[in-house]
């Protein structure tokens, strides 16, 4: 599964239970939603009419951001990801940040005995921000982006023929 490092991820690490894949059924119908969602991204807000049973139950107005995040994980399923939305202030153990970075546990307490990734004890045991933990891969994907550029260009310089 990919992950996006914004609100919407495709795991279910953090919800304590297996991912549920979705349906060829539920690919289509997201697809379907996260475009007419998309297609809205400019309005303040938008209302949402609930139909059960080809009745009108309830009208939902919805902010803008919780369309933006709507639209993404429609879209996410729509490409058969499962996906949990996770609050950025949330506090995560250190087993699920190393998961999170496709990293060992061990590597991921080293980053944080380095101070290379910030933390907080809770009795004995070590808590990640997710916020702190998008920010550290940002600048981790900077960084390796900086390199991969300066390897092209001196493999260019060299006639490598890449």
């Amino acid at each position: 599964m990919r992950l996006s490092y914004k609100y919407i991820m495709s795991t279910a690490t953090l919800t304590g239970h297996s991912p549920v894949l979705p349906t060829q059924e539920d690919r289509t119908l997201a697809l379907q939603g996260s475009k007419i969602l998309s297609s809205r991204k400019r309005h303040l807000g938008v209302s949402i009419g609930l139909i059960e049973g080809g009745r009108q139950k309830k009208i939902v107005k919805l902010p803008r951001s919780a369309m933006k995040v709507l639209a993404e994980a429609l879209t996410e399923i729509g490409q058969g990801n499962a996906v949990t939305v996770v609050p950025v202030q949330a506090e995560l153990t250190t087993q699920e940040a190393a998961d999170l970075l496709n990293v060992s546990r061990p590597f991921l307490v080293s980053l944080l005995e380095e101070k290379k990734l910030p933390s907080r004890k809770v009795g004995t045991h070590r808590r990640v921000l997710y916020k702190d933990l998008r920010a550290y891969k940002a600048r981790t994907d900077a960084d390796r982006e900086k390199v991969l550029d300066q390897l092209a260009k001196e493999a260019q310089e060299l006639n490598m023929g890449y």
